[in-house]
């Protein structure tokens, strides 16, 4: 039953994650179309607002994996940011040459330390720290 927890506070963190990246990418495309460059490289101000939304939606994943898995509300947000960090080195190797190589880096270290910034205020919630 604890191993079932786990991996349903991991999903819970990368679901809300996913959801929250798909959903205002979705609204950036609609709504900037001339920012996400159809075709073309995207802008220097999407590229920005994508990482700010992506260190947000790291946070968010971090502070619901903590939540859920108050026995041990670091370990399962450290997990889910290692899990984040080798599914962002994936994805740069697939879209190399598509996206500047500084944004691909800053892409990949930014999201796991939202997932580690969210647990961290998970725990100050709950006056651990």
């Amino acid at each position: 039953m604890v191993i079932l927890h786990a991996f349903l506070a991991l999903l819970a963190g990368y679901a809300v994650m996913a959801v929250i990246v798909v959903a205002v990418t979705a609204l950036l495309t609609r709504l900037t179309p001339e920012w996400c460059g159809q075709g073309v490289r995207p802008t220097a101000a999407y590229l920005f607002v994508n990482l700010g939304y992506s260190f947000l939606a790291g946070a968010a994943g971090g502070y619901v994996t903590a939540w859920i898995s108050a026995a041990s509300p670091l370990l399962h947000p450290l997990v889910l940011a290692v899990i984040v960090l080798l599914l962002g080195a994936v994805s740069a190797f697939a879209s190399r040459g598509k996206q500047p190589l500084a944004y691909q880096l800053a892409l990949i270290a930014l999201s796991p330390v939202g997932v580690l910034a969210g647990a961290l205020v998970r725990l100050r919630v709950l006056g651990v720290l």
